[in-house]
């Protein structure tokens, strides 16, 4: 892992592990974000992911899930993350 930040890899790495996604879409949007005080501080990624650990779980419920999955990688670089987090039957 970069010093920095983890990468698009170990992201995926962990939330196919954790949440055994039937998709899984990650995308790094640091450089949109370049200059942005918040940037200092780690990347800005956006995850869009399908699981059947999301059926009958709220919005909040699901984005719990997949921040406690990414728990220590957050800590480690990551500022900023914007979560589509569905269930099958939703795609």
């Amino acid at each position: 892992m970069s010093s920095l930040r983890p990468s698009i890899a170990e992201i995926e790495a962990r939330l196919r592990q954790t949440l055994a996604p039937l998709t899984l879409a990650v995308q790094d949007d640091s450089a949109q974000h370049a200059g942005h005080a918040g940037a200092r501080e780690g990347g800005h990624y956006s995850v869009t992911l399908v699981s059947a650990r999301f059926t009958g779980l709220n919005r909040v419920a699901r984005h719990r899930l997949v921040y406690h999955s990414m728990a220590e990688l957050m800590q480690q670089g990551i500022h900023a993350l914007a979560i589509d987090a569905r269930a099958p039957d939703e795609v």
